[in-house]
């Protein structure tokens, strides 16, 4: 009797085990399908926004220094989304967009000199 029921417990148990690594496994897909439609929109919106030369330019810059090209199609779907933009934006336009970011995010490196006071011989020679 308790091989019996010490059997249906473990099989209990692994069902259990079994259903919460299917839940795991299927929460993990919705959100892979989550930032895929982000993604998916995100590049609609850009091919909308950008010309050819414009896209190349981003991508380019997204491999080099992926955290400002980012920011940049960030502020791009924010001006679309908001109506600011009167039109597909040139190479030159995006460079433009560029420079701003670039002087909002620009940080400024100070250098600061802390002098340790190294002990004069002549002191010593006082005590």
């Amino acid at each position: 009797m308790a091989d019996e029921e010490l059997e249906a417990i473990r099989q209990q148990r692994m069902a259990e085990l079994q259903a919460r690594q299917g839940d795991s496994s299927g929460n993990q897909q919705n959100q892979q399908e989550a930032k895929q439609r982000e993604a998916d929109m995100r590049n609609s919106i850009l091919a909308q926004v950008l010309d050819q030369s414009a896209r190349a330019r981003l991508s380019n810059l997204a491999l080099v220094k992926p955290e400002k090209a980012k920011a940049v199609e960030n502020y791009l779907i924010q001006m679309a989304r908001f109506g600011q933009l009167g039109g597909k934006i040139s190479e030159t336009g995006l460079i433009e967009i560029l420079e701003k970011v670039s002087q909002q995010t620009e940080k400024k490196t100070t250098v600061k000199f802390n002098r340790r006071r190294v002990m004069d011989s002549d002191e010593e020679d006082d005590e």
